[in-house]
């Protein structure tokens, strides 16, 4: 009866340290992938009208919402959006006809919206900030933070139409890039 008890206390003993340590192990990596859901993009209003004045004038008024939107889904969400101006012509763009770029200032103002982390800056905060838009200057920008964000401003444009020119609509393009 001894011996039996013995034994048993030794089957027990073996079959808890079986369960404890296995004989061999092996690992599996697991990978998975997880996609962006988009890129860059920028959203701009298709017209915009800031009203009228007369020659020696300056006319200023609001674009509309100016929207980037980082899908990227990036460690280091940066982007930077630009703004330029073409001239504003009316007619057949002769010189009375012609508001040279250099007569369009802009500035963004702060943002209307923002999402995700990270620092959200504007180019131009306020109205003393603004920017002449002949060639590309800084409308908006994001540093920092991880993952998506999106940032969304309403920018004001002012020109001043310069004496000699004459009574008529003028068109220019306002062009904005997000890199």
């Amino acid at each position: 009866m001894r011996k039996r008890l013995i034994s048993a206390a030794f089957v027990g003993v073996a079959a808890s340290a079986a369960l404890a340590a296995p004989a061999a192990a092996e690992d599996t990596t697991v990978t998975l992938t997880v996609n962006a859901a988009g890129g860059l993009q920028i959203t701009v209003p298709a017209t915009a009208n800031i009203g009228q004045g007369t020659e020696n004038s300056t006319v200023s008024g609001q674009l509309g919402p100016v929207t980037v939107l980082d899908q990227r889904g990036s460690l280091v969400p940066n982007w930077t959006a630009t703004v330029i101006s073409t001239d504003f012509v009316t007619g057949g763009g002769t010189s009375g006809e012609t508001i040279p770029n250099v007569n369009v200032r802009y500035w963004s103002g702060p943002a209307t919206a923002t999402a995700g982390s990270g620092t959200f800056t504007p180019g131009q905060a306020s109205s003393p900030d603004q920017v002449i838009i002949n060639v590309p200057r800084t409308a908006f920008g994001h540093t920092g933070g991880t993952g998506n964000n999106f940032a969304t401003w309403n920018p004001t444009l002012v020109v001043d139409i310069p004496v000699g020119t004459v009574a008529g609509t003028y068109t220019g393009t306002v062009t904005h890039s997000a890199f």
